[in-house]
């Protein structure tokens, strides 16, 4: 597999970073060693290339998308990222509050509770970041 090969993959790049910051997203590549850089690049080419890159919906609202779905899941690593790539997107602290308190009703209370640990903490970092 190629590492970057595709226009797709170009397209999926350059959303990721927009989304997650550039040093983010070049330093996970970087990172990426020959056992994980297949599913990097599926990732990048894929989520970020086809369904980012689809323009029926814009960043903003995939993220408020992405910051249920991650809470209903439980994925707190991914969900501190899309954390700051909401921010980043132009959602506000009083927004990210709004879409956890709606999981807190059809999520439940753990998972909620365990979404705000995470974005909380997310928040502050991202607010140092960009002091």
């Amino acid at each position: 597999m190629q590492d970057r090969d595709s226009e797709m993959f170009e397209k999926g790049f350059e959303n990721r970073k927009k989304v997650l910051g550039a040093t983010h997203v070049e330093n996970s590549w970087k990172r990426a060693d020959d056992f994980n850089r297949p599913v990097q690049k599926l990732v990048t080419e894929y989520c970020w290339g086809e369904v980012w890159g689809d323009d029926t919906l814009d960043h903003r609202t995939r993220s408020l998308l992405n910051l249920a779905m991650l809470s209903a899941m439980g994925q707190h690593h991914e969900l501190a990222v899309h954390v700051k790539g909401a921010l980043n997107n132009g959602v506000t602290r009083d927004e990210i509050q709004a879409v956890l308190m709606q999981t807190l009703v059809y999520c439940g209370a753990p998972a909620a509770l365990a979404a705000f640990r995470t974005a909380s903490h997310a928040i502050a970092e991202w607010c140092e970041e960009h002091a």
